[in-house]
């Protein structure tokens, strides 16, 4: 468990191309850092609401979403929403975040709408105590737009997931590139904080090949932790439960309870270099 004073990670899950796992992991992972005792808020800044609704947050009671909080007409604090996980807390989202892009498009601080957001949520006024989260982990849209960009430049990782397809590394290599272009530009601090490979089945040739390509091309930054193709992963968000509330036992839920002993001991060890 982080210390106390350390102040919260921000971990952003990214990915511009759509069903590779990331909502599943954002849900899933947070889930099991809650599990094994750290504060957790996830931030679902995808107009879609799927990490919302995957955490048993009904549509008909998001009055207030992340699109109120980039407009500036809410504080992070007042519309984050605690969930039937113990520690694990969730900042909704609404469609209404399909036109953020072009209310904000003339500000100035356009780009850095959730940073100052987190920033107000760690530091509030007047006296107000902090939350105290120890881990925010923010789920983007299937894009790369300026959704996805608020939140890298307030971010201070990167977790990618990656499906085991054919497919995988084609569009990889742009958001790196995109990484690298918020890190020199917007966040100085931006770090990869690992590629996480989903959907494995072990009885497909091709996706065993996947794995051993992914891990040749980006060495070290690729997790252990592999999240396997189940049944259980899958039927779980039609019940509004993350897959450790629905299946503990399931290869799913371990999975995703080992990657999160596996993000805290990165977070250890970059502490530590």
């Amino acid at each position: 468990m982080r210390g106390e004073g350390a102040g919260p990670r921000v971990l952003v899950l990214a990915n511009q191309k759509g069903g590779v796992g990331k909502t599943t992991t954002a849900i899933n992972l947070g889930t099991a850092l809650a599990a094994i005792g750290e504060k957790v808020l996830l931030i679902d800044l995808d107009p879609q609401g799927n990490a919302s609704t995957g955490l048993g947050i009904d549509r008909r009671s998001r009055n207030r979403s992340t699109y109120h909080v980039l407009t500036g007409e809410e504080r992070l604090a007042d519309i984050t929403l605690a969930t039937a996980v113990p520690n694990l807390h969730v900042a909704p989202s609404t469609m209404d975040l399909l036109g953020v892009d072009l209310e904000i498009a003339s500000h100035k601080d356009r780009t850095f709408k959730l940073r100052n957001a987190l920033t107000a949520l760690a530091h509030p006024a007047g006296g107000e105590p902090a939350p105290g989260f120890t881990y925010i982990l923010v789920d983007c849209p299937p894009s790369l737009n300026l959704l996805t960009v608020n939140a890298l430049a307030a971010a201070d990782s990167v977790l990618v997931p990656l499906q085991c397809e054919f497919f995988a590394l084609e569009g990889l290599s742009q958001l790196l590139a995109t990484v690298e272009q918020v890190r020199r530009s917007l966040n100085q601090e931006l770090t990869i904080h690992g590629i996480l490979l989903t959907m494995f089945d072990p009885r497909n040739n091709l996706a065993t090949q996947v794995v051993a390509d992914v891990r040749e091309f980006m060495g070290d930054k690729v997790y252990d932790t592999v999240i396997p193709r189940n049944v259980r992963v899958s039927e779980a968000p039609s019940h509004g439960k993350p897959v450790l509330l629905y299946d503990l036992k399931c290869a799913g839920s371990q999975a995703y309870l080992k990657l999160a002993s596996e993000v805290i001991q990165r977070e250890r060890h970059l502490q530590a270099a």
